[in-house]
């Protein structure tokens, strides 16, 4: 291919970053609560996740170009697609295809470790699956699914899923690590879809905000952030973290202040928004690529 943006903007490969922070939390749960660690496992499970990321990429691209959707957006650094099948209508094709392969290689990897570890993957591989194929078309039609369907893909079903293919379990720690993502990636898509509230309502989906408004994204704004520390704080006082773990709540100034300037500019525009979903995506890749690192830490001193 000439133009190697057709293939790599339905991809949107600067978002695949939170694959690969979001894997290494659940080898670093495993890595604390069990001791275990095997690189070419950890390498094939990076693989499986970051085409199930490519795939939900592209089917959302394809899905949104087909519906025009794309035509009536605001792109952003943060939301509003690619913008490569606009520009490339003819090449439409490629989004769907890249989807179905990587699709269809992420469930090649999950069925290998169902070969290795048998039938206990499927609590999480089903859902995660179930998520890449169903999203754009049939669940940002329910306000619920849509706001919490980003946050189990990358939360449980990533993180704990890495955690039993790299030891056959599923442990408290991994759980608790889970809800990190879980909060955070939820957050992520909830607020990159300030700027697309009517355009989103005009092809039939029905988000949280395009619902109950945009009050109530805000409060379940604040509400996932301080989930997100409460669940680090109480895992650590369970037992089920190490001290170095609270490293992740460095990020909580920032959040606060995001949470804050989120709260005063959700009716200002997209312009005064912006900084804010900068910020926010810092914050959902640090806390966890924090988190990761105090559990790799705290498994290194333990033994």
């Amino acid at each position: 291919m000439k133009n190697p943006s057709i293939l790599l903007g339905p991809m949107r490969v600067p978002f695949l970053l939170l694959t690969p922070v979001c894997v290494a939390l659940g080898a670093g749960a495993t890595f604390y609560g069990e001791g275990a660690f095997r690189v070419d496992w950890f390498l094939i499970a990076l693989a499986g996740g970051l085409c199930a990321h490519i795939s939900v990429n592209a089917i959302n691209e394809y899905e949104d170009f087909k519906t025009g959707l794309d035509h009536r957006t605001t792109r952003t650094p943060f939301s509003g697609g690619s913008g490569t099948l606009p520009q490339y209508p003819e090449k439409a094709h490629w989004a769907a295809t890249t989807g179905a392969v990587t699709l269809a290689f992420s469930t090649l990897v999950g069925i290998f470790f169902l070969w290795v570890w048998g039938p206990g993957l499927l609590i999480v591989g089903v859902p995660g699956i179930l998520t890449v194929i169903l999203y754009t078309r049939w669940l940002t039609r329910y306000p619920l699914l849509c706001l919490l369907a980003p946050g189990i893909g990358f939360g449980p079903c990533m993180v704990m899923g890495v955690d039993f293919v790299l030891s056959g379990n599923y442990s408290a720690t991994a759980f608790a690590a889970s809800l990190t993502p879980f909060f955070l990636v939820s957050n992520l898509l909830l607020i990159n879809q300030f700027p697309d509230i009517e355009p989103d309502a005009g092809v039939g989906r029905r988000h949280l905000m395009i619902v109950y408004g945009k009050r109530a994204g805000v409060i379940v704004y604040g509400v996932f952030l301080a989930g997100t520390y409460l669940s680090i704080l109480g895992a650590w006082l369970a037992g089920w973290f190490p001290a170095a773990a609270l490293a992740s709540l460095l990020t909580a100034p920032l959040a606060a202040h995001t949470a804050a300037g989120v709260t005063r500019h959700s009716d200002s525009g997209l312009e005064p928004l912006l900084p804010y979903m900068g910020k926010n995506v810092i914050i959902t890749l640090g806390t966890p690529a924090l988190l990761a690192a105090g559990l790799f830490s705290g498994g290194f001193f333990m033994r």
